[in-house]
């Protein structure tokens, strides 16, 4: 099919819906009113702006956008909307996703996408003064690609932990960036600073904190087996998903060892502003540390 050919059809369609004169290249207000306009048609006009700006899609009025129209009760999709962050009422223009649903969807998949394979600077580092280490791992893409040696900490990495960490402490904080950079960026601030101050007033010896990149959950036990800590509290960015990239973990675990496994280990997760608020999970962390130190025990063989 040639343009010209292309061309006829478009004009046909525009003629149908009683637009006339378009001209090509220019953009046009098209009243989609005309014809079917029941469930999947926008019965609303559609204003396109010259291209010039676009509207941020993570605004909350696109986030809260409601795409069903002529709904018997608008209402009770707004409040379905309100009460949770699932695609719900999204509407469809026939068997087709809605452009605005479309477009958030695929901005927010870029969003998970990038917050995997962005790097924590070492200005921010230094800005939180916080030093790191690394583990065998040499990049991003062998982190994603070789789990398994995320799991472990390279021998300078060794060296540089038993020299500028404390020995033998009831508590050893580490952050490790693990598959999301923003959730360590975006809840450090409320997160750590609350929670070393907390394990400090519950009388607790808190170890050196520092930052691990590259870091897999597993290699909590390592680090805590060099030190010899009691208790260690890993916090580590959440795979994300999608339109939620920011949500951190803690894992924590009673005297690791290198035959420590999974069922040893309890962790507090979803931890950002639209789940669990970083401040409250300070606390809760605190309080499950408590428990293991007087317990000595966590996981499956710690009593809720």
């Amino acid at each position: 099919m040639d343009e010209q050919s292309i061309q006829t059809i478009v004009n046909s369609v525009l003629r149908e819906l009683g637009v006339n004169d378009v001209k090509p290249g220019k953009v046009t207000t098209i009243d989609s009113s005309v014809g079917n306009a029941g469930q999947g048609a926008a019965a609303d006009a559609v204003q396109v702006d010259d291209g010039e700006s676009l509207e941020d899609l993570s605004q909350k009025k696109f986030i809260r956008w409601n795409g069903i129209r002529n709904a018997h009760n608008p209402s009770v999709n707004d409040d379905m909307i309100s009460q949770t962050a699932a695609r719900v009422c999204q509407g469809r223009a026939g068997p087709r996703p809605r452009t605005i649903s479309l477009l958030r969807f695929i901005a927010d998949h870029s969003r998970s996408k990038d917050t995997v394979v962005k790097e924590i600077t070492p200005e921010w580092l230094a800005k939180h003064d916080m030093w790191e280490v690394q583990s065998q791992v040499t990049d991003k893409n062998e982190y994603l690609t070789r789990p398994d040696l995320g799991r472990m900490l390279s021998d300078e990495s060794k060296k540089i932990v038993m020299e500028r960490c404390k020995k033998a402490p009831q508590v050893q904080v580490v952050v490790s960036d693990g598959l999301s950079t923003d959730a360590v960026t975006n809840n450090y601030d409320e997160l750590l600073p609350p929670l070393l101050k907390g394990l400090k007033n519950a009388g607790f010896d808190v170890g050196t904190p520092f930052f691990l990149r590259y870091g897999r959950v597993k290699a909590q036990d390592e680090i805590g087996y060099m030190l010899q800590a009691e208790a260690n509290l890993l916090l580590i960015g959440e795979r994300p998903g999608l339109g939620q990239s920011e949500s951190l973990s803690c894992y924590c675990v009673y005297k690791p060892t290198p035959e420590t496994v999974e069922s040893d280990r309890m962790v507090i997760s979803n931890i950002h502003s639209g789940g669990t608020p970083p401040v409250e999970a300070a606390a809760v962390i605190v309080d499950l540390t408590k428990k293991m130190l007087e317990q000595k025990a966590s996981g499956l063989k710690l009593k809720r």
